[in-house]
């Protein structure tokens, strides 16, 4: 079977911004080549590439990352039998999780002096698709009206582990599941992504700024601002890679394969879903108060039989700007056009597959060599089209 990995290199300016903070509040930085870079972390732009599977998914092919987990099953187990109660339904809820994952699920010690008893929940977040929850409620309903040591049965425990192991939703088998308390459920990640980092050097800057207070009584206030504070920023043209090991991602969805619709259609719609979330999204960070809503200046896109190349070091040297025309979009292209063919050439990974570019404006330019040149509509077409073709030939 042709192994099919896809790759996505991306350059992105983004201005004055926080996208992804530490504790303290200052955008993350990272050392590389000597020099401070500005970082935003995997888990952020994973985060966002989630919630853009929201507009391009059915909610059924989705799942919920959540330590209310027994609240979450609970209303499906309610939606099956109205006759059941919402405290029964919590029990019924925990006791199924636990059978299906080996997590216990208790009721919260923070809360145990609250007037109303809150629901019981997981120790840490437990993500599960919309078809196993679905599973969990029908099993658990079952277990409503049968004998007390229905879960004590081995048939049944093996029924709920099945369940939970099946019929994946699109973003667990993309980005992997760990449940700590049954390893043998774990989910492997199809997707990888990694901290997108500043092609030049970047340091942060601080604001400092005042909010007024509009009821103020100007003749007998004092004149000062109703409030003060700083907020630190930076500005970067970044590069953003990821990849998809396509053969694992069809894996985790086998099970989940529909008998109404081809066998490549899951693992394409994946695919699509992945290309179009990861180029399109953008971490939340402090973008209300940036407004730094860009797109990608350029994404060069590359299928590959062997394994995934992640090309940063062509930036390894920071890239400078020229006293004349300033920017860091041409440099970084220029860099990136030059290091991947001559990279392919000394480790003979040239032509495993088609390579796709998707770019903006001159400064781009550089790029146009590597591929077929693509609008986003085209590059999301052509990618679904390569996987399902090498799908079918597996």
């Amino acid at each position: 079977m042709t192994r099919t990995v896809l790759e996505l290199h991306v350059l992105q300016t983004v201005p004055p911004s926080c996208l992804n903070r530490d504790d303290t509040g200052t955008p993350k930085s990272a050392v590389y080549g000597g020099v401070r870079r500005a970082r935003v972390s995997s888990q952020a732009w994973k985060r966002a590439t989630r919630r853009a599977f929201e507009g391009l998914l059915d909610p059924a092919e989705l799942g919920v990352r959540t330590r209310r987990v027994a609240e979450l099953l609970s209303e499906r187990i309610m939606r099956l039998d109205g006759g059941i109660e919402q405290a029964e339904a919590w029990t019924l809820a925990a006791e199924t999780i636990q059978l299906a994952t080996g997590s216990k699920i208790e009721r919260p010690k923070r809360k145990a002096a609250a007037e109303e008893e809150p629901a019981p929940e997981s120790k840490y977040l437990m993500f599960l698709s919309a078809h196993q929850l679905d599973g969990l409620a029908e099993l658990a309903v079952k277990a409503h009206g049968a004998p007390k040591d229905y879960f004590k049965d081995k048939a049944v425990k093996e029924q709920a582990r099945q369940i939970a192991n099946s019929r994946h939703s699109v973003d667990i088998a993309l980005f992997g599941r760990m449940v700590a308390d049954g390893a043998d459920i774990n989910v492997d990640a199809a997707a990888q992504v990694a901290h997108a980092i500043s092609v030049h050097q970047a340091e942060n800057e601080s604001d400092y700024y005042t909010a007024v207070d509009d009821y103020k009584n100007r003749e007998t206030d004092d004149l000062g601002a109703g409030m003060i504070g700083t907020v630190e920023f930076n500005s970067a043209t970044l590069y953003r890679f990821a990849a998809v090991d396509v053969d694992l991602l069809r894996k985790n969805l086998g099970k989940g394969l529909r008998d109404d619709q081809p066998v490549t259609e899951p693992v394409r719609r994946s695919v699509e879903a992945f290309v179009e979330g990861f180029l399109t999204s953008l971490p939340t960070g402090k973008i209300n108060t940036f407004g730094n809503h860009t797109l990608p200046d350029a994404v060069v896109v590359k299928v590959r039989s062997s394994r995934p190349i992640n090309c940063v070091a062509a930036f390894e040297e920071p890239c400078r700007t020229e006293p004349e025309t300033g920017g860091y979009v041409r440099h970084a292209s220029e860099a990136l056009a030059s290091y991947i063919p001559e990279l392919e050439r000394v480790y003979g990974v040239a032509g495993e597959g088609p390579t796709w570019v998707l770019r903006v404006g001159k400064n781009t330019g550089a790029l146009s060599g590597l591929g077929t040149e693509v609008t986003l509509r085209e590059l999301i077409t052509a990618i679904g089209d390569e996987v399902a073709r090498r799908q079918d030939g597996a």
